[in-house]
């Protein structure tokens, strides 16, 4: 069974907890993400996602001020990179998110999204209809 280890999104954007959700809005949107990562006292402490942004903030009248640590979610497990498909797929829809922190001997190290994991089940369903084609055909 594959792991998420290659489709883990390293290239983590990290906000300060304090700064306005507004701020992250326009992160998410100039580099056409779904969620950043928030940080407090120099360590990732959460995700904030679109979701989060529209449920805690937008659609309870704030103008967008509220900081980030404010609207994140609080209860996402944190997953190693070593987690498989099938387990990351299963705590996006019990905890009811798109996006999940990656974490390696303690330490946040990615994100991984719900299109990433999709991505990667479609790979490898894709590599075993090669591999049954190859062997109807006999080659």
């Amino acid at each position: 069974m594959a792991t998420i280890e290659r489709h883990v999104t390293r290239d983590l954007i990290v906000l300060d907890s304090m700064t306005p959700c507004r701020e992250a809005a326009r992160l998410m949107s100039d580099r056409k993400v779904g969620s950043v990562a928030v940080r407090e006292g120099g360590r990732v402490i959460g995700l904030v996602t679109e979701r989060d942004l529209v449920s805690r903030v937008l659609a309870r009248g704030d103008s967008g001020s509220m900081p980030v640590g404010e609207a994140m979610r609080t209860d996402l497990p944190l997953i190693a990179s070593r987690t498989s498909e099938v387990e990351c797929s299963n705590l996006m829809r019990d905890h009811f998110t798109r996006h999940l922190l990656v974490e390696d001997d303690g330490k946040v190290v990615g994100v991984i999204s719900m299109r990433d994991v999709i991505r990667l089940m479609l790979d490898d369903k894709q590599f075993l209809i090669e591999q049954l084609q190859t062997y109807i055909d006999g080659r």
